[in-house]
């Protein structure tokens, strides 16, 4: 069964509209979502256009600021800091990744962490932890999550997650968010001995490794929910082709419920970046 992350995503947005009229009605607050571009890297180009149309429909405020690519470090910095100190712009987010002359990690560090709706700040990430109210948390692991929800239903005590993946972006923070739905939860990644066979035990199963196609219907549990973030390109029979980290065709033949590339895990994590800068609003704003 497919797990149609467009339509998860459309119901998102939906509950997000009537949060933002309630906003505006009641505070007089209308969430505003800044986007800084750096270069014409396509992608990004696409991905940001995305964000733009996505937070208007939602009756939120949505800018975007475009700097060439040879922008200094310092100039990215100055901007930054404006939009730091503007009360109408709740959530920033800098378009990833940035020219190699730029420091990602310093430029994350000096986003306020109530206007950090990409939740990669330190401070975020400290609050994820710890289990703290007014952790804005990462986009792509809050989608994973509301995925297996939509599957599994609101009560995941119990089930066995697997991470395959352990990076900051999405591997350790979907850990945590699991735990906190009770799951036992395993992180599995690339020195992992074998890791199909640890993947076998899995209820849930989160693959986001960045390798196309490496999971195999033998590494699923029939059954097994899985969740796959991967989004690579490849060439097949002469022409591009995006996939994920999982065999899609294999592991269908086998998963009880499985999100396709595309149209699974990335529809959620721009509905959930609107759901972040919503948050920032009604809490910090």
């Amino acid at each position: 069964m497919n797990i149609d992350g467009k339509q998860a995503a459309a119901d998102l947005r939906v509950k997000l509209t009537k949060e933002v009229e309630s906003l505006k009605a009641e505070r007089g607050i209308t969430p505003g979502l800044t986007v800084v571009l750096v270069g014409d890297d396509p992608a990004s180009q696409v991905y940001v256009r995305n964000k733009v149309k996505q937070t208007r429909e939602v009756g939120m405020i949505s800018d975007e600021i475009r700097l060439d690519e040879d922008t200094t470090e310092e100039a990215l910095l100055a901007t930054l800091a404006k939009l730091n100190n503007d009360e109408n712009v709740h959530g920033i987010l800098v378009q990833l990744p940035l020219p190699k002359h730029i420091n990602e990690e310093k430029i994350i560090a000096t986003i306020k962490p109530e206007k950090d709706v990409d939740g990669f700040h330190a401070m975020n990430s400290g609050r994820l932890l710890n289990g703290e109210k007014g952790a804005l948390v990462p986009c792509t692991p809050q989608g994973c999550v509301i995925l297996a929800k939509r599957h599994l239903g609101d009560d995941l005590s119990g089930k066995h997650a697997v991470i395959i993946g352990r990076s900051n972006i999405v591997g350790k923070p979907v850990s945590i968010l699991f735990l906190q739905e009770n799951c036992t939860v395993t992180i599995a990644h690339s020195r992992t001995q074998n890791l199909p066979s640890m993947c076998r035990q899995a209820d849930i199963l989160v693959a986001a490794v960045g390798r196309p196609e490496m999971v195999k219907a033998d590494w699923v549990k029939p059954g097994a929910t899985v969740i796959d973030v991967g989004i690579n390109r490849i060439e097949r029979d002469g022409k591009n082709k995006l996939v994920g980290d999982v065999d899609f065709d294999d592991v269908s033949a086998v998963a009880g419920g499985i999100t396709p590339v595309p149209g699974g895990v990335g529809p959620m994590t721009i509905a959930c970046l609107l759901k972040n800068t919503i948050e920032a609003a009604k809490i910090y704003g």
